[in-house]
């Protein structure tokens, strides 16, 4: 299997981006807004802290920015989780839970083989 066509950054800022529009579409209740708020900062924060470990100084910065990674990825799950979507929008919110899932794992793998 071939990883030519996997690019996590952009995978990464992809996430953010339908994170970001996810939220912007749901109904704009006093605790979405709040949880919109979040959660848009920690899944544009994956992308970020990603692509900031790619330019990293150093193998520790890189780990380091791996490990945020995974904590905004975690984050962005809960915000999700806890959002209240219309009924229109409970696929795009399984599909945005099961993406940070993933980044979690792939995150996790990282941080485990530098061990």
């Amino acid at each position: 299997m071939s990883n030519a066509g996997f690019d996590l950054e952009e995978r990464t800022a992809i996430f953010a981006e339908n994170s970001r529009n996810y939220f912007n579409k749901l109904p704009k209740t006093l605790s979405n807004l709040k949880y919109c708020d979040q959660g848009i900062r920690s899944s544009g924060s994956v992308a970020a802290n990603y692509i900031e470990a790619n330019e990293a100084l150093s193998k520790k910065d890189f780990y380091m920015r791996i490990k945020i990674c995974k904590k905004e990825a975690k984050e962005s799950r809960l915000w999700f989780r806890l959002s209240q979507p219309s009924l229109d929008l409970d696929s795009e919110k399984e599909k945005l839970i099961n993406e940070s899932t993933e980044f979690i794992k792939i995150f996790s793998a990282i941080v485990k083989s530098s061990n």
